[in-house]
């Protein structure tokens, strides 16, 4: 979409595309290990139990929290 090597200059492919010049600059953070497991395991239980939520979550001994899950 946003091309820095483009002939118009960054601001205007942003106004372009109607985004915020923020968001051409945005880097996501690294995830971690331990939060990639839980997502992996969030699918998991999600593609077996798809009623189950985060207390089914907390019973199996996760560490993290309950309103941690949904985000």
């Amino acid at each position: 979409m946003i091309d820095r090597t483009h002939g118009l200059s960054l601001v205007k492919q942003c106004r372009l595309l109607d985004v915020a010049r923020s968001t051409a600059y945005y880097r996501p953070a690294p995830l971690s290990a331990q939060v990639l497991a839980l997502m992996r395991r969030i699918g998991e239980l999600h593609l077996n139990h798809p009623f189950a939520g985060a207390r089914m979550l907390k019973r199996e001994g996760s560490l993290f929290d309950r309103r941690r899950v949904p985000r």
